[in-house]
């Protein structure tokens, strides 16, 4: 069986578990098309770019194999699919786990006895052995007008807390090193099942976000926190990054600096005063790192909102940024809205945004020269330079720190270091660009 996962991490998880229950029926995963008798592709449909690709990767594996099964949010419009690709075998939408088994057990029947063969207890994952995603709700209850995610996943389906902490035990008995917490919302967890009280290790906790990461942080790994919309009661968090049980470091999805364009993006929480409060969360947390996601080129973004969007980005001094030219999103509420803006504009207010961002993050990196961090090892390259990342760092979508060795005296020397990919080590920032830093194994 072939496999082929497309998308954000929250689709790498739904990757995880379908991969989880087709192993332990007993399926292999091929390394090849050629070598595979069926081929699952796990879509991702929320933007045009990303249905593109998805329909490219469909049309690569019927072109090479001929047998194809398509899941995730793309399947939601079955209709788009198929009418690219009328060969595909079957067509199921996002979480839909069963009928994925079902398609493959169709075309491919298991041939064993699952009660019969082992599974490591975490599961098929996708992710280096260091470092796991942790799902811990399911859809959204925001109606964002740029975003369909509610309409392809639902509404907020949230696990009791009790059931995210097994899992995360499990993780961690299997050597995972960095839970990174993710869903469509993180800080609205709980909130569809009242925040239900559950026991765990003998302790009460409630299903909701704070109570989450105080029984993450007693796991002793790094607990990193995604998609923290910035609601009132995530500044409870705070004070646990301050004491070094969870990273001090937050993902928040603002998307805009500005009130105006933030109420036409029907945004949650849009009327908070953020500026205030990220001051207030630096001040408690001095260590904090912050990192977010915009859209410039909103329908009706005026070259004032877009001047308001700036001076934002300007004062907030965010340490990660990414940027994305709004793209109309078929079923999406945006389309409706007057104001489009013209490309041409959007390519120019993205390029001085990014230079915006770029010179922000090249000062706060440059202030980071001279101090000494714990750092975690993703891989050592064959020049013998170790990829790793600090707290403020997340895999994948931030920078790295790049470790070499230190020599007498503590000269830097570009040669093999003693580290391997999911070790820790304590090393000593030397140098930064725009995006990376630079760092030599601290001498003991």
């Amino acid at each position: 069986m072939g496999f082929v996962s497309l998308g954000c991490p929250k689709a790498l998880v739904d990757s995880e578990r379908i991969l989880t229950q087709l192993r332990a029926e007993g399926y292999e995963v091929a390394p090849t098309y050629a070598a595979a008798d069926v081929v699952v592709v796990n879509t991702c449909g929320f933007i045009d770019a990303a249905i593109d690709e998805s329909l490219d990767a469909i049309g690569e594996a019927l072109d090479h194999n001929g047998r194809v099964i398509v899941t995730g949010c793309l399947g939601a419009k079955p209709e788009r699919i198929l009418a690219r690709h009328p060969r595909v075998l079957r067509v199921t939408g996002p979480q839909a786990y069963e009928e994925v088994l079902s398609a493959v057990h169709e075309q491919l029947p298991p041939r064993h006895d699952p009660f019969l063969d082992l599974l490591p207890p975490q599961g098929v994952r996708l992710t280096p052995r260091h470092y796991a995603y942790l799902k811990i709700a399911e859809g959204c209850n925001n109606r964002c007008s740029f975003c369909i995610i509610p309409a392809m996943r639902g509404s907020l389906v949230s696990r009791g807390v009790d059931e995210v902490m097994r899992e995360a035990e499990r993780l961690v008995s299997a050597g995972v090193k960095e839970l990174l917490v993710i869903s469509q919302d993180t800080s609205a967890y709980g909130a569809d099942i009242r925040y239900a009280a559950r026991i765990w290790r003998g302790t009460s906790y409630e299903s909701r976000f704070i109570d989450l990461a105080r029984a993450l942080g007693t796991l002793g790994v790094w607990i990193r926190l995604h998609y923290v919309y910035p609601y009132p009661h995530v500044d409870a968090v705070i004070p646990l990054m301050a004491e070094g049980r969870v990273l001090p470091y937050l993902d928040v999805p603002f998307q805009h600096g500005s009130p105006t364009v933030l109420k036409r993006m029907r945004r949650p929480a849009h009327a908070e005063n953020t500026l205030a409060r990220i001051r207030r969360w630096r001040s408690e947390c001095p260590q904090l790192s912050l990192r977010s996601t915009f859209i410039v080129g909103f329908p009706g973004e005026t070259d004032e909102e877009f001047a308001e969007l700036l001076d934002w980005l300007e004062e907030a001094q965010l340490d990660r940024v990414g940027c994305f030219r709004y793209s109309p999103v078929e079923g999406a509420a945006a389309n409706a809205l007057t104001g489009h803006i013209a490309p041409q504009l959007q390519e120019e207010r993205y390029a001085r945004f990014m230079e915006r961002a770029a010179a922000i993050s090249a000062r706060r990196l440059a202030s980071r020269v001279g101090q000494r961090l714990r750092v975690l090892v993703d891989e050592v390259t064959a020049s013998g330079v170790a990829t790793a990342r600090s707290a403020g760092e997340a895999p994948q979508i931030d920078g790295v720190v790049r470790v070499t060795a230190a020599g007498p005296q503590g000269r830097t020397e570009r040669k093999s270091t003693p580290l391997r990919a999911g070790e820790w080590a304590d090393v000593e920032i030397i140098g930064a660009d725009t995006y990376d830093l630079e760092a030599r194994l601290s001498r003991t």
